[in-house]
């Protein structure tokens, strides 16, 4: 299983699968039978696509952020001193943000 899915692929998944869903609500209204039918099951096809790459693309960013999360707390462990100062520094950057607002 890929967990590589781009901005871009995930758009262009969202985009085909509103644009049959559109199809499907055009179709309802000039269209019965075999037409509705076909264009309904596009929709249905495109939605369970859309469905399986967003599930794949929670899985991939759920990967990566234990991953950082485990490396962060590696790094904590490791040298404590260095992270407390860079929460202080970001902290006072905040801080500084904040007060000139």
């Amino acid at each position: 299983m890929s967990y590589a899915i781009t901005d871009e692929q995930l758009n262009n998944h969202f985009k085909n699968a509103l644009a049959d869903a559109e199809a499907l609500v055009k179709a309802t209204a000039d269209l019965g039978g075999d037409g509705l039918a076909s264009v309904r099951a596009r929709a249905e096809e495109s939605l369970r696509a859309l469905r399986s790459r967003a599930n794949e693309a929670q899985e991939a960013i759920g990967l990566r952020s234990r991953a950082a999360a485990n490396a962060t707390d590696a790094y904590v462990h490791e040298k404590p001193w260095e992270a407390i100062a860079v929460a202080a520094g970001v902290g006072l950057l905040i801080g500084v943000l904040v007060a000139r607002r």
